[in-house]
């Protein structure tokens, strides 16, 4: 629908008058929500009556596409004697570049997220973006938070140092829990599910720092060491309407179809959502046929960014499914509970009373050949912050802890991840296997902004100068989930697509930390870096 009103706008045409059909995108993280290639297209074909393509070349796809924002964070943590924090102060500043892009978005969203997910009683956070003459910014899986994440975390391990404690344990003590406010002054009712997430981590993280120890007391040339980090994301936009709506009707053919408007741009809501108003109707996923993201024939479902669709569109799903169900039982004058099946053009109803048929072929269909239809709205309770960025920013929040281990070329200054275990909050697991590969997905990406993925403007155009990493850079992940269902959810599902990522990069600080003794302040951690750091470290002892 962004797309069909950009179009629409650049045409200057009624948006009536465009029709848009995505088709399947393998991976967006932030790209895909770039408009400027579409409206071209449109006007391209408008101009030559031709159908038209654009594909980028390697050079022009890295030349183009909007980068992670560049940022320089500042933080103060203080906390008492016992490891409780006090007080947090952070100043993060965001190169947005050429143009504001997401630059407003990420300075808005980092502010609520730069405390960490902790709770801590005195907080004074500012978010600024800044246009320069540099790339395109935008919101690439996060919107700014895995760069708070990094200042955060690095706190929480300089306080566990100054003060003799445990690095999971000063995060245990402060983890937000249900009944707990948060700096915007939001109450966090339920599924705060961070203290499951460490405690998922607690023997693990022992018997790692066991074997880190007892490596390092042969090894001569490398070193190994143990790192934590922790994260919390608001599910949605920002203190803003949040809007899906989702419908599903069912045809004088006995076929019901589900009208799903959320763009997949690789993160799986094909399945999901199918999978939960086929759930909320009480048919079996095989009795549907699904029409995915045609502006003529599904509703608004909003933009796949800010890892919305899960929560958002699943509850319109939900909400689409449960109306259809409600609209097939006063049809057969049924009453829960009541189980539905489908012989071709016949729906069988049974309740307490017995079992009625109906025969769809004798009702009248709409204009899209369905006899019954339900739909389904959901917006999820937000408040706009006032000027003390107080309110109700997000309805839900990701949790998530993730522990790395490391290992350390001493001499080269590179840095090879053995293991990431990664315990993650996601209210509930609509589809485990879907939930897993977010995270084994989330780890990659995060392993390459923290240790080789470096964009240099002019120099950078192709994946030779551009690291990214391969299968042979992959740790061994382990993953927990952990279900503290969200009563607003589908199911009580929240959403883990950005979640995914933002604690591995801190985590892997953290290990290389322990390792070495160096306290990182740049990403990505390029060997000439680290090992001038490791040098610098060992002529100042």
């Amino acid at each position: 629908y962004m797309d069909r009103d950009e179009v629409a706008n650049i045409l200057k045409l009624d948006p009536s008058q465009i029709r848009i059909v995505p088709t399947a995108c393998g991976g967006g993280f932030g790209g895909k929500l770039d408009l400027s290639v579409q409206p071209l297209i449109a006007l391209a074909a408008w101009l030559t009556g031709q159908p038209v393509a654009c594909v980028y070349t390697r050079p022009e796809s890295m030349m183009a596409s909007t980068k992670r924002h560049p940022a320089h964070i500042e933080a103060r943590f203080s906390a008492d004697a016992s490891g409780r924090l006090q007080a947090a102060v952070v100043d993060a500043v965001f190169n947005t570049g050429a143009y504001a892009s997401w630059g407003p978005t990420v300075a808005n969203r980092v502010p609520v997220h730069a405390t960490g997910p902790y709770y801590v009683p005195n907080v004074a956070t500012l978010g600024r973006a800044y246009l320069t003459n540099e790339p395109v910014a935008g919101a690439f899986r996060g919107f700014g938070v895995p760069q708070a994440a990094i200042a955060h975390e690095t706190m929480m391990d300089d306080l566990a140092e100054r003060l003799g404690m445990d690095r999971l344990v000063i995060r245990r003590r402060n983890a937000l829990r249900a009944g707990q406010t948060t700096a915007t002054g939001q109450k966090l009712e339920a599924s705060c599910g961070l203290v499951a997430c460490i405690d998922a981590l607690a023997q693990k993280w022992k018997a790692a720092l066991d074997a880190a120890a007892a490596f390092n007391a042969t090894a001569a040339h490398t070193r190994r060491g143990v790192g934590i980090g922790c994260m919390w994301y608001g599910i949605g936009n920002t203190a803003l309407s949040n809007p899906s709506s989702m419908r599903v009707g069912l045809g004088r053919d006995g076929v019901v179809t589900f009208y799903n408007g959320c763009a997949d741009i690789g993160q799986g809501t094909t399945t999901t959502m199918l999978q939960v108003v086929a759930d909320a109707v009480g048919l079996p996923m095989s009795a549907f046929r699904t029409v995915m993201g045609d502006t003529d024939l599904t509703l608004d479902a909003g933009k796949s960014s800010a890892s919305r669709q899960a929560f958002v569109s699943g509850k319109a799903s939900e909400l689409a499914g449960r109306d259809l169900r409600r609209r097939i039982l006063e049809l057969a004058d049924a009453a829960e509970p009541a189980t539905l099946s489908l012989q071709g053009w016949r729906l069988h109803v049974t309740d307490a009373r017995g079992e009625r048929v109906i025969d769809l072929t004798t009702l009248d269909p709409d204009e899209r050949g369905n006899v019954v239809e339900g739909v389904g709205r959901f917006d999820p309770p937000t408040t706009p912050l006032d000027e003390h960025g107080q309110g109700i920013p997000y309805a839900t929040y990701g949790f998530a802890a993730q522990m790395a281990e490391v290992e350390v070329d001493l001499d080269l200054g590179t840095v090879k991840v053995l293991r990431v275990v990664a315990a993650h909050d996601v209210g509930r697991a609509l589809n485990p296997q879907q939930v897993e590969g977010q995270i084994h997905g989330g780890i990659a990406q995060g392993l390459g902004l923290a240790l080789m993925e470096e964009y240099l403007a002019g120099k950078t155009e192709n994946l030779h100068d551009y690291l990214i990493p391969t299968v042979g850079d992959m740790p061994v992940i382990e993953t927990i989930l952990i279900e503290d269902r969200e009563p607003l959810g589908p199911g009580g599902a929240k959403g883990v697509g950005e979640p995914a990522l933002i604690p591995t990069p801190p985590a892997i600080l953290g290990a290389i930390r322990h390792a070495t003794g160096v306290r990182v302040t740049r990403v990505p951690v390029l060997p000439h870096r680290l090992h001038a750091a490791i040098v610098a470290l060992r002529q100042s002892s």
